[in-house]
């Protein structure tokens, strides 16, 4: 049963993504994003052109006539979206918190994924695996997992990304397409994630806010950190402290770009005060081009 309170937001949500992925996305989904494999279809005589390698000996033997074996992509698929519901995921500009925009994504996302009759389910994590939603088709099942991203109360504060994507691993043993929606303020996940690269599609879905880039200038402030509840206090009306800070946040985000170019991932980089489809459309593109050459 989906909370009252948040029935309005959840159907303001759907509304705007189903429009967004019956205009934009479900032929950029399907385009870009393989089944598992082959599965046969039927067999028909050679044509010439047909590869030799295709040929049923079995039939032509019995026939006289060379025949080939026709194959059709396998593809329906399981999408898992690994949603980050740790304390930071609260921070969010006036307009929406991570978490919201979180929601919001996992609903563009899984209603992508239930137009091409693929699978979609959610795992919320903090710094233990917290809710398994597993992977369903249908309406109902995207409102009901835009609703747990978004009401959802996790009983821990901080990140662990690696026991997330462990979670997953063992969870499913074959192929699919995993996203994961962080801010990836965590340490010592790089193993994990190039472990769940090869045995999946793995693409990272970085969440920033404007205040984790640049100081407000607001004068004396105390900060507390929402995962550790250490707390700081900062002029932040100063021009050193508001370069340094800057200085720091962006020496972050390179060294997370960074780590997912070595890691071979594609990744979605999305801020709480920007739309997020240019960053979808330019996912879209780029894999488009290297899949298509």
């Amino acid at each position: 049963m989906i909370p009252k309170e948040w029935l309005s937001k959840i159907r303001q949500i759907e509304l705007r993504t189903v429009r967004l992925v019956e205009d934009l996305m479900a032929g950029q989904y399907h385009s870009v994003f393989k089944g598992r494999g082959m599965d046969f279809d039927e067999v028909r005589e050679y044509q010439p052109g047909d590869e030799v390698r295709r040929i049923d000996w079995n039939v032509t033997a019995r026939t006289g006539i060379a025949h080939i074996k026709k194959y059709v992509e396998e593809r329906e698929m399981t999408v898992m979206i690994l949603v980050d519901a740790s304390a930071s995921s609260e921070t969010g500009s006036v307009e929406q918190s991570k978490r919201e925009l979180a929601a919001e994504l996992v609903a563009v996302l899984a209603f992508s994924a239930i137009s091409n009759n693929d699978k979609v389910g959610v795992l919320l994590f903090t710094d233990g695996s917290e809710k398994y939603i597993g992977p369903s088709k249908g309406r109902r099942h995207v409102l009901r997992l835009i609703s747990e991203v978004l009401s959802y109360r996790p009983t821990r504060r901080g990140t662990n990304l690696t026991t997330a994507l462990q979670h997953i691993n063992r969870a499913h043993s074959r192929r699919a397409v995993i996203f994961v929606i962080s801010d990836f303020m965590d340490d010592g996940f790089e193993r994990a994630l190039k472990v769940t690269s090869r045995k999946h599609d793995l693409i990272a879905v970085p969440v920033i806010d404007a205040s984790e880039l640049h100081l407000p200038d607001l004068g004396w402030m105390a900060f507390e950190d929402s995962e550790t509840g250490e707390v700081l206090e900062v002029n932040t009306s100063d021009p050193f402290a508001q370069t340094a800070f800057a200085a720091v946040a962006k020496q972050r985000l390179e060294r997370l770009r960074r780590l997912f170019r070595m890691s071979g991932l594609d990744s979605i980089e999305v801020q709480t005060d920007k739309p997020y489809l240019r960053a979808l459309m330019q996912f879209f593109a780029n894999r488009y081009r290297r899949l298509h050459p």
